[in-house]
């Protein structure tokens, strides 16, 4: 466990994510579901969301997906993820219901900023806010106008001060009846 009062100066590093990094991606997305969520979201909520997040194999297939590692005591260590989408799919894993993965065009349709997961002993340290910057430059450089987002409760803060704006707040009933909120935000990339 870090000691949150270690104010040493971090060093983290980027790479794209490849296939070979999928069940290390899909265990930081469950610790970070489990924990960063509580403060916001009730035991039945959290599960609710669990229903529409997850790894999503064609981010790393389109090498959009990102890693952010540090060396912590010696070893290198994944601490966050996240990417953006050049697809119409706004969230969620590879078995989420509903999806669009046909490719948005970039002079009529936003980009997506996608799955961004923060390990929960390395939280508030500028790791959401790398992965937003490399999503979204990469998405400029890609000659996207817009970029969206579908926001859970707990990532709505982050997002807010980054400037995006809501646009549309969809709640809908999951399988366990508990209420799964994603906010769609957006803003501009010029």
């Amino acid at each position: 466990m870090t000691d949150p009062q270690d104010l040493s100066p971090l060093t983290f590093t980027c790479r794209t994510a490849q296939d070979t990094d999928t069940e290390v991606i899909r265990q930081l997305m469950q610790l970070s579901i489990a924990e960063n969520m509580k403060a916001f979201l009730t035991v039945g909520e959290i599960e609710a969301a669990k229903e529409t997040m997850g790894v999503d194999k064609t981010l790393i297939m389109d090498g959009t997906y990102f890693l952010i590692e540090t060396v912590h005591d010696g070893e290198l260590i994944l601490v966050g993820c996240g990417g953006w989408g050049k697809r119409k799919t706004l969230y969620g894993g590879d078995h989420t219901v509903g999806r669009d993965d046909s490719l948005s065009d970039p002079s009529i349709e936003a980009a997506r900023i996608r799955a961004m997961y923060t390990h929960p002993e390395w939280t508030r340290r500028g790791i959401g806010t790398l992965l937003l910057d490399l999503g979204e430059d990469a998405a400029r450089k890609a000659g996207f106008k817009t970029i969206e987002l579908g926001s859970t409760v707990p990532g709505e803060p982050l997002y807010l001060a980054r400037g995006y704006v809501e646009v549309e707040r969809k709640m809908e009933t999951a399988t366990n009846g508990s209420i799964n909120t994603v906010i769609k935000m957006m803003k501009p990339l010029a």
